[in-house]
């Protein structure tokens, strides 16, 4: 698939990787058509059969998205007259596409280096992984400085990552968070050094990507039946983890793996040893 027209992402895919780089100057702003490019973009990686991670970054080492834009909030009904404070059955436009994003069956990386806060992180969040560059990037919620809370799914998302209390200290503490303490909580899966962060996650989206899509897709599957609300009791999971299993078993390229794997001298000692031998 060639992902042409997009102005505000700057979009390439090779050997299953398909990669997004925000190039939104002058700050990176989470604004309505940022969201619609990402709206679509996700629609086409779903659809790209030869893709089998996303991972998006920015262009600018010191903003990865700076917030999202207040003039879309202001935008929103319940600021008009009279107000919209009822609960709506559709989802709003920022978590209709952060929900396009978490829901992708493939594996998708945030690679966040510099300021992100309020709907950048919400955007973050809604990634399978997020890896963050020491020293530079600072995390944030600051809604509540201008007397709103964070609607972009971060009063949701957040506590699911570091639990109720930690989301509370950032989200009424209005603090910010560095990229340690950000890992050390969970809230972003690793801290490493700016130099060494893009390599860290090209070999990881590489050796996610040689692995088959739909073993890719059931493995996601299985995790969120983990952390569902509705799956939590373990004999559940168990039994879903085990029905896509299955599944991914029946798959013709399952079975060529493994029998190359056994081909190759699997469970024998010195192929179990590798490189420790060496």
């Amino acid at each position: 698939m060639v992902y042409e027209g997009y102005q505000l992402i700057r979009v390439a895919a090779a050997d299953g990787v398909c990669r997004a780089t925000i190039d939104h100057p002058p700050i990176n702003l989470l604004d309505v058509p940022l969201l619609h490019e990402f709206d679509r973009l996700a629609r086409e990686v779903a659809a790209d059969d030869e893709v089998r991670v996303l991972i998006v970054d920015s262009a600018d080492p010191e903003m990865f998205i700076a917030h999202a834009d207040v003039g879309l909030i202001l935008d929103l009904p319940a600021f008009k007259t009279g107000g919209d404070v009822g609960l709506h059955d559709e989802l709003s436009l920022f978590h209709a596409t952060t929900e396009l994003i978490r829901a992708l069956p493939k594996a998708t990386i945030a690679v966040v280096e510099g300021v992100c806060r309020g709907g950048g992180c919400e955007f973050a969040m809604a990634f399978d992984m997020r890896f963050a560059a020491r020293g530079a990037t600072v995390l944030g919620h600051p809604e509540l400085a201008v007397g709103i809370i964070p609607g972009g799914g971060g009063t949701q998302r957040l506590p699911r990552l570091v639990g109720r209390a930690r989301a509370l200290e950032v989200i009424l503490g209005c603090m910010d968070i560095d990229a340690e303490t950000a890992e050390a909580w969970g809230y972003v899966n690793r801290a490493l050094p700016a130099d060494k962060l893009r390599r860290f996650v090209d070999k990881l989206a590489a050796r996610i990507a040689s692995s088959p899509a739909v073993a890719i897709a059931n493995a996601k599957r299985a995790v969120d039946a983990a952390t569902d609300a509705a799956t939590t009791d373990l004999t559940t999971g168990l039994r879903i983890e085990d029905q896509l299993l299955r599944e991914t078993l029946a798959q013709p390229a399952a079975r060529q793996l493994l029998q190359a794997v056994i081909d190759a001298g699997a469970q024998t000692r010195d192929f179990e040893l590798g490189d420790r031998r060496r």
